[in-house]
């Protein structure tokens, strides 16, 4: 799989969008095809000395809903986390219902743009979805805090979940679907095996490994379990004909 240095490339797509990212690489979350590009992490903690508040504040928020849930969270544990003034929140972000979307549309458009661009670089449909599961959990089993707000902050609310479901989860449903579709036609996968639900159970699996992970009491490498989660999903979809 071809390199393409992910920390200089994700910066430059995200300068584009309101919150610039802060990608953190490592060498040994290469993929297992014997090269690739490393997992870009969201790093633990305000980025320290950035002049740049919006993404400290951001940082913090993702730190500070984890640490106490959203519901008992307060703008000044944000700002206290952050390093600015109480007043300096409201200059970006108009209370802290607008904060939490906006960390997890941060956290998820690094995401993204590491999920497209690798699945640009894998032709075989198997692979793809291979290398996604692996993204997936590897990107929230950097980042602890990140993950609990993913997994549980964002599902306190039916409004919260809704929004982010309608905006984010949307296009990582149509990557899934499109890479299955490209199996069904090339004859790898079965045809009458819906995308939509294939989608659903793909995600689904990821989902609950990630919970699993975070309520259990034993650390362990998150993005280890990527390969039997795919191995089982697949099992149902591959053509053995």
């Amino acid at each position: 799989m071809h390199s393409y240095g992910y920390a200089a490339t994700l910066s430059a797509e995200l300068n584009q969008h309101s919150a610039r990212s802060r990608v953190k690489t490592s060498s040994r979350e290469l993929a297992a095809t014997g090269g690739g590009t490393a997992v870009p992490k969201i790093e633990n903690g305000p980025p320290a000395k950035s002049d740049n508040k919006h993404d400290r504040i951001l940082h913090a928020a993702i730190e500070v809903f984890a640490e106490n849930g959203y519901f008992n969270s307060r703008i000044s544990d944000i700002a206290k986390k952050a390093d600015v003034a109480d007043g300096t929140i409201y200059l970006y972000f108009k209370n802290k219902e607008q904060i939490l979307m906006a960390a997890i549309d941060y956290a998820f458009t690094i995401f993204m743009n590491a999920a497209q661009t690798e699945m640009a670089t894998i032709a075989d449909p198997r692979e793809r979805l291979r290398r996604l599961a692996t993204l997936h959990l590897e990107s929230l089993g950097a980042n602890r805090g990140l993950a609990m707000v993913f997994q549980t902050e964002l599902r306190q609310s039916a409004k919260f979940l809704s929004e982010f479901s309608h905006h984010r989860l949307v296009a990582y449903f149509d990557l899934i679907r499109a890479v299955v579709r490209d199996g069904q036609a090339n004859g790898q996968f079965r045809k009458e095996v819906s995308d939509k639900i294939f989608a659903n159970c793909f995600f689904g699996a990821l989902d609950a490994i990630t919970t699993s992970w975070l309520l259990s009491e034993r650390d362990y490498n998150l993005g280890l379990a990527a390969d039997a989660i795919v191995d089982v999903v697949m099992n149902g979809m591959e053509n053995r004909k």
